[in-house]
């Protein structure tokens, strides 16, 4: 993988890795660049035919990985999946929070329970996540990083349950990084852009969306799950040892041209969803 060019391959040998919503996308992405540099692997999610096939490529890459099913909302699932990759893999070093859920929806037809769940498996999962590895992260002086959204800091059209679940992230990581900072537990947030092949993309960007999306990015090109797998891996190392506290975004600058082209896409998608339902 690209990140063994710049980075020490066995950066982080004897190490432990541990992604929430680990099966797939982004953190599946990060995890790969972990596992390129030495790491060991462990992986949950709530479908364990999809962690298993993502552990496999993770010892594809050399590394030793624990695919174990666990849904962040569950408190004890969690801490039973964190007991068992200790105990294969060792202690903890690196905990990155990726579990998410989202969906389109206007906020007068979003329903209590469905803004619930969003800020169940973003809010409170990651919180709990945090909170079950806090022994193990306390005793490797560990690393700690929250996959955030745009949404968590600009309005994003039918997305009001993200924005709130995104934003309580990335502030719970501020308090986190104030708070286990003495344990010499470094917390920080990373915040992706449009990347590339992801199930939200793919559900959001036609091929005349997808152009608009990537001439809207200033460095004119979608970004990779390497991209954000990089990030993390430098935020992880020890060049990012003074770095704490910190929402890093990783967008190619398109937060800075604000959510219109989102929500135009957000708005087509929509409308296409609709023509669909009543078709059928």
């Amino acid at each position: 993988m690209q990140v063994s060019q710049y980075f020490a391959r066995d950066l982080f040998r004897d190490r432990t890795v541990f992604v929430t919503g680990g099966g797939s996308g982004i953190n599946l992405g990060i995890a790969r660049n972990f596992a390129a540099l030495g790491a060991n692997i462990a992986l949950c999610g709530r479908t364990q035919e999809r962690l298993d096939a993502a552990a496999e490529e993770l010892r594809a890459l050399g590394a030793k990985a624990c695919p174990v099913a666990a849904d962040v909302r569950d408190y004890a699932a969690l801490e039973a999946a964190f007991a068992r990759s200790r105990a294969e893999l060792g202690p903890m070093d690196v905990l990155v929070c990726g579990a998410a859920g989202n969906f389109l929806v206007p906020a007068e037809k979003l329903s209590a329970n469905g803004f619930k769940t969003v800020v169940d498996i973003d809010l409170l999962g990651s919180f709990n996540a945090s909170r079950a590895a806090f022994a193990q992260l306390k005793e490797t002086k560990g690393v700690l990083i929250y996959i955030s959204a745009g949404m968590a800091y600009m309005p994003h059209a039918y997305q009001v349950h993200v924005g709130a679940a995104k934003a309580g992230i990335d502030m719970m990581m501020r308090n986190l990084a104030l708070e286990w900072g003495g344990y010499g537990i470094r917390v920080n947030s990373i915040v992706p852009g449009p990347i590339e092949g992801t199930e939200g993309m793919k559900r959001l960007a036609s091929p005349e969306a997808k152009q608009a999306i990537i001439d809207a990015v200033p460095l004119r090109r979608m970004g990779t799950v390497d991209d954000i797998g990089q990030t993390a891996v430098f935020l992880a190392s020890p060049l990012a040892s003074y770095i704490s506290g910190c929402v890093v975004v990783c967008d190619g600058g398109a937060n800075l041209a604000g959510s219109g082209q989102f929500n135009a896409g957000a708005e087509r998608m929509l409308q296409k969803m609709a023509m669909q339902a009543t078709r059928s």
